[in-house]
């Protein structure tokens, strides 16, 4: 059946300023572009937008989905804009858990604290009974309380780790503060989550990305939750025929390889298999992000490097033995320069590109080397707002020149796509755009943080429409209104070229379309 589209303002992503008038769908794809006299005599039935804006489907470059969902269903602590608040948050939750069940929070962040208290495990322990793992907004830091950390047998006298931070007091003893490895270690002692459990918070995400306007990610989820199996398989339970979405997997180095030698199946055109999947380093909050130098604030550290040289020349020569790009997780300059030796000393397959996630902080030296390479980048415009200005206090002088620095990336010609890293941040591909273009937070009326880096409204669009579909190698089948690409829109009741910048995060998503087929429509 052909359906036409028509009476609203369509933006086409081919231009900037590039408008249409009505589209013919038929079978998930584009049949024409043109105007509504020219096609409406081919259209079996029509929507009528009712001046509704519609753009190409919006894609989250870089989330972890089962992880949003899970946020959903759990105590989400990122709302806490106090210590006292986050301690009020804690006491209430959970009234009825029992001692050997664990307490799980997440998403809590100091740096929202006027005092940026971080809480000890004694302090914790007055909370619950239960072990207790308070996730920080970056994933790469945790508090434990005691018994948590009986459990996982750290003590006084266990030795430092060289993968991570165990944080301790004057006396050495540990503070309840993990950060990288021995934080990773402890959440492996937390039970598996049952398939049943990953697809009801799989469920849950994607109704909430359908209603924010998303017609599909890119995630990072298998590896998470032991074997492969049950998030692939949550996977499939989802999405599909009846709830489509589309989702493009990344596929963490722990369960890579037996993806691949039990030629594991997904659910084309839905579900797509993505590059593999590690990390080098950590995050700024946490101090672990791997700097060329000591930080600024913390002059005892340069961050932390989760795997060695030789470790990451190994997981390239994987990804390359099964003809596959790697995805690797990169926000200091130091792990740009690590991944940079391994990726040429290991040249991607021919007709894929490698992908770097994040690279917060770069140099001239390694931007020359990037543009050698057949490389996307995947950014997150709201890191902007979450990490300035406290952010700049911890990074050295020398390095502030290329940090978060979207602007002069795309001048540069790199392919760039922008997600949230949700449930680390905000999902809302809305806050995303406004970050680009403001470089502030909702509210404030400074120029912006470092403004030369501010993106026009098309290119801040582009970043959720065209980069990322550029990104997982769709450039010619998704993120524009084209014949023969995919049917994927994303309708608002207003235009976000138009309205002004404090407006776009009043904006609500009136229709979500995928492949043809209304998702979500606010109007009923």
């Amino acid at each position: 059946m052909k359906t036409m589209w028509h009476n609203g303002t369509l933006y086409t992503m081919e231009r900037e300023g590039d408008t249409a008038e009505a589209l013919l769908t038929e079978e998930g794809k584009i049949l024409a572009v043109g105007t509504y006299e020219q096609l409406k005599d081919q259209a079996d039935e029509t929507v009528d937008l009712k001046g509704a804006v519609l753009y190409p489907g919006f894609i989250d470059n870089h989330m972890h989905m089962i992880g949003h969902g899970q946020k959903l269903l759990s105590l989400d602590l990122s709302k806490a804009t106090s210590s006292e608040e986050m301690m009020d948050m804690l006491m209430k939750a959970y009234p009825q858990l029992s001692e050997d069940e664990w307490f799980i929070g997440e998403g809590w962040n100091e740096n929202n604290f006027a005092d940026q208290k971080i809480f000890t495990r004694w302090e914790l322990d007055k909370v619950t009974k239960s072990p207790m793992v308070l996730k920080r907004t970056c994933r790469h830091a945790a508090l434990a309380n005691s018994r948590a950390l009986a459990l996982a047998g750290i003590t006084k006298d266990s030795p430092d780790p060289e993968d991570g931070v165990v944080e301790r007091d004057e006396n050495g003893e540990p503070t309840g503060f993990l950060k990288e490895g021995p934080m990773d270690r402890l959440l492996q002692l937390i039970p598996q989550p049952s398939e049943g459990m990953l697809t009801e918070a799989l469920a849950k995400s994607v109704d909430d990305l359908l209603s924010l306007g998303l017609t599909g990610a890119v995630t990072d989820d298998l590896g998470y939750y032991g074997d492969y199996y049950n998030p692939l398989q949550a996977f499939k339970n989802v999405i599909g025929e009846q709830k489509k979405f589309r989702a493009h997997l990344l596929r963490r180095s722990t369960v890579f390889s037996r993806l691949m030698e039990e030629h594991a199946t997904y659910n084309e055109p839905w579900i797509d298999p993505g590059e593999m999947k590690f990390f080098i380093d950590g995050s700024l909050g946490a101090r672990t992000a791997l700097l060329s130098e000591p930080y600024a604030d913390a002059p005892e550290t340069s961050g932390n490097a989760v795997v060695t040289d030789e470790e990451i020349d190994a997981l390239v020569a994987t990804a390359r033995k099964y003809g596959e790009a790697v995805a690797i997780h990169l926000i200091g300059d130091k792990a740009v320069e690590k991944a940079l030796d391994a990726i040429e000393k290991y040249p991607v397959p021919e007709g894929k590109r490698d992908r770097l996630i994040h690279v917060n902080v770069l140099r001239d030296d390694l931007v020359e080397r990037m543009k050698k390479l057949p490389v996307v980048l995947d950014i997150q415009p709201a890191f902007v707002p979450s990490d300035f200005p406290w952010v700049m206090d911890c990074l050295p002088e020398n390095l502030h020149e290329w940090a978060y620095a979207w602007k002069r990336l795309l001048d540069e010609g790199f392919i760039c796509g922008a997600g949230s890293d949700a449930p680390i941040e905000e999902v809302d591909p809305l806050l995303g755009i406004y970050a680009a273009v403001t470089r502030r937070k909702p509210g404030q009326t400074h120029e912006g943080y470092l403004p030369k880096e501010k993106l026009s409204r098309f290119e801040a669009v582009g970043l959720f429409t065209t980069g990322s579909a550029a990104t997982i190698g769709k450039e010619h089948s998704r993120g524009k209104l084209a014949v023969g690409f995919d049917a994927d829109f994303t309708v608002l009741d207003k235009d976000l070229f138009k309205v002004d910048e404090e407006e776009m995060l009043d904006i609500t998503v009136v229709m979500t379309i995928v492949a043809g087929d209304v998702m979500y429509n606010s109007r009923g």
